[in-house]
């Protein structure tokens, strides 16, 4: 539905969109319909003349779903459900159930159910209205009862079962943190963008190792986590992460903050933008928000557009034109990613300090230590001590 201040062009981009969202779930697209509307009518979202046409056109080519390109309300659900005689959802069930299809790991499916019924809680009381319809005008004598004592019990069942998955996700959170501490003195960057824009084929280019690739929306929904030699006998870990999406649903962002706390923690986001794709401000500025979300705005971000081999010279030159301290590379050809490197390396070298340190050789234990999280480039000996020279992250130099 198209609103005041929101150009056709971003309306058909958000319907193009829901359309991919679509055939990733593994629905055939037969039709669609836009309206006009200054704000969404309170029965039905799109008005009761335009839900009547939906129906007709659904009668007409036979279709089994209707997918809305917004959040509906329980209520709005269950009339449009009476008047188009279609099962409807909305965007965020749709990705919801995109997600649950994609989770392979034990995190990744946690993550989705908690948000699956966060989002079913509310819209629990659709599977009980046909007891209401039975009672007719007798008030619910004799029904409601039984009716609401039911739903109460899926309610406070969902409910439990939404604190023991928030306590199991707490707990990986918790073992994530584990892992983070031995990675301590090692610099993390992190790969954010949109869906689709390339960012584990661009990882797989930098690492050389395997990792899963698929031309469809969310791909992948596990951070993957890979190390990346720079050159100058420097490596950094890179992880990839879920990517991003115009109205993400805020309890799915919500439950994967455990796998997103990987951008949290990084000390350089890699924000990969498709170059291909004609409207690439709108996803720059879409995964801007969900970083605003997230509260790491302030985080040094590095440009990075990808598959520049689909784009000719002309577009190429433009984009550098705009974006000067943005690096353009190809994940399928490795063009540019030896300026990418090099970048990284930059940032590397200015998130670190140098300290000149005498330290007893006594304390064998702690210049391991400073071998380990540090780069030590000078070793010399002063009667009982060690003089180093090592270049160590603002952090742990504290």
């Amino acid at each position: 539905m198209a609103a005041n201040g929101v150009s056709k062009s971003e309306v058909e981009d958000t319907v193009d969109e829901l359309a991919l969202l679509a055939d990733t779930a593994g629905a055939v697209v037969v039709d669609r319909v836009i309206q006009d509307r200054d704000r969404p009518d309170k029965r039905y979202f799109i008005g009761k003349g335009k839900a009547e046409e939906v129906r007709d056109l659904a009668e007409e080519v036979d279709a089994g779903v209707v997918i809305f390109d917004d959040d509906l309300s329980p209520a709005q659900t269950r009339n449009l459900e009476e008047m188009i005689d279609r099962k409807i959802i909305d965007r965020s069930r749709l990705i919801l159930d995109i997600f649950s299809s994609r989770a392979r790991t034990k995190e990744a499916q946690t993550q989705v159910e908690l948000a699956q019924l966060i989002y079913m809680l509310p819209r629990l009381t659709r599977q009980w209205t046909h007891l209401s319809r039975q009672a007719g005008g007798s008030g619910g004598i004799g029904l409601r009862g039984p009716g609401e004592t039911q739903l109460e019990i899926d309610r406070r069942a969902s409910r439990s079962r939404i604190n023991a998955l928030e306590k199991a996700l707490d707990k990986i959170a918790k073992q994530r943190e584990t892992g983070r501490k031995q990675r301590e003195g090692v610099f993390k960057t992190a790969l954010v963008g949109y869906t689709n824009a390339g960012k584990s084929t661009l990882l797989q280019c930098l690492s050389g190792a395997d990792v899963f690739i698929e031309d469809r929306l969310f791909a992948t929904l596990d951070s993957t986590t890979r190390r990346v030699h720079l050159g100058y006998n420097r490596d950094v870990l890179t992880t990839d992460t879920v990517g991003f999406i115009r109205k993400l649903p805020h309890h799915l962002v919500a439950s994967f903050r455990s796998t997103l706390e990987e951008t949290v923690q990084a000390d350089l986001l890699l924000h990969v933008v498709d170059a291909g794709y004609e409207h690439y401000g709108e996803h720059i500025a879409t995964v801007d928000q969900v970083l605003a979300d997230l509260g790491i705005v302030d985080r040094p971000t590095l440009l990075v557009f990808n598959k520049i081999d689909r784009i000719d010279v002309d577009t190429r030159e433009d984009l550098r034109t705009t974006y000067p301290d943005a690096v353009f590379v190809s994940g399928l050809t490795g063009d540019g990613l030896d300026r990418l490197k090099s970048q990284i390396y930059h940032h590397l070298e200015g998130a670190r300090v140098t300290l000149d340190l005498s330290l007893p050789q006594s304390e064998g234990r702690l210049i391991s230590e400073l071998h380990r999280i540090g780069e030590v480039t000078s070793t010399a000996y002063k009667g009982n001590d060690v003089l180093l020279t090592v270049k160590i992250s603002a952090e742990n130099a504290k």
